[in-house]
Formats: structure tokens, C-alpha cells, sequence
């Protein structure tokens, strides 16, 4: 597919591709540690926000890959409405990033990976199409999920491998 200067791809993009720009995202969260999931808003055929988890970067709880890719597409946009946007993420959205995107009025949300403990756009509970608030949005899930669950399943494992060698590291002292 071909990219023009801006950033933007022709017409018979993909679902795909916007969730591979999100992945390379997700693989840099690892690099710095964070949880490996990554995140971009797409408007019109163009990437106008990105981010990637940095809690532990930023010592901030709310710094998840969604609210920093919604944050740069609404000073993008100049509106902190961003109805006709599409977010493709990693990992489906937990309760509070599903509910920013409700308040945003995000149009569509794609991710890659179900999240059956905290996921809340279907797998644990569904707060992006509730009746009840004001917004729904159109959901579509499992696009890379293969790829995006095996970054997450390396990263837990190593995390854990981790733990337990440090552990073993003071029972040895």
C-alpha cells in the first residue's frame, strides 16, 4: 500500500495495515518494559494520533496506548469530539479507556487482542455499546490478534520469569 508524504494510504486500505502501524507501536512500549500494547486514531485514511503504554514511563496510571493516541488526535483535530475517527488498538480496551472513547465519540473501534479479564468492549463486559450512554460505537475485534496475543504472552512470560529469579535471588542471600 502506498503511503504519500502525509502519512495517508489510498483507498483500498485495510483493517490490517492500521493495525500494524499499532503494533510497531506495542513493540516499542516493550522496549522501554511497559505492557506491549499500541494504539492509533484514524481519520480520513490518515494516522492522526498514535501512542503506546507508558504508566511506568510517565508515572501515570491513566497513560494507557489509547488516551495517548485520542489526546494527540483531538489537539489534532482541534475538538475533543472525534466522530468520524476509527482507534486501532492491541488489546482491547480496558473499562476506563473504553469509557474515554465513548466520551470522545470515537465512530469505530479494531483491536487485535481479547482481553477476557479487563476487557470492556465485549470479552468481560461491553461499556462501548451500552444502550444506556449516549454513544455507541461499531466494534470490530481479532484483526492481527495472533501476533499482537504472542507480543503480550512473551512480555507476561518474561515478566514472570523475572519475578521468580529475583525471588530465588534473595532466598540465596
Amino acid at each position: 500500500m502506498a503511503l504519500d508524504s502525509e502519512n495517508t494510504i489510498n483507498s483500498e486500505s485495510t483493517d490490517q495495515y492500521f493495525m500494524q502501524q499499532a503494533f510497531k507501536l506495542a513493540q516499542k512500549a516493550e522496549e522501554y518494559n511497559e505492557i506491549p500494547v499500541g494504539a492509533v486514531v484514524v481519520y480520513e485514511g490518515k494516522i492522526i494520533g498514535e501512542g503506546f503504554n507508558q504508566s511506568i514511563l510517565l508515572n501515570d496510571p491513566s497513560a494507557h496506548a489509547e488516551m495517548l493516541a485520542i489526546r494527540q488526535a483531538g489537539k489534532y483535530l482541534n475538538n475533543y469530539r472525534l466522530l468520524d475517527c476509527t482507534l486501532y488498538v492491541t488489546l482491547e480496551p480496558c473499562p476506563m479507556c473504553a469509557g474515554l472513547l465513548v466520551h470522545s465519540r470515537i465512530k469505530r473501534l479494531v483491536y487485535a487482542s481479547y482481553d477476557l479479564k479487563t476487557g470492556a468492549a465485549g470479552s468481560t463486559f461491553n461499556l462501548v455499546c451500552n444502550e444506556q450512554l449516549n454513544h455507541q460505537i461499531a466494534v470490530t475485534g481479532g484483526i492481527l490478534q495472533a501476533e499482537c496475543s504472542q507480543l503480550l504472552s512473551s512480555f507476561f512470560k518474561r515478566r514472570r520469569n523475572e519475578k521468580k529469579a529475583a525471588k530465588k535471588l534473595l532466598r540465596e542471600s
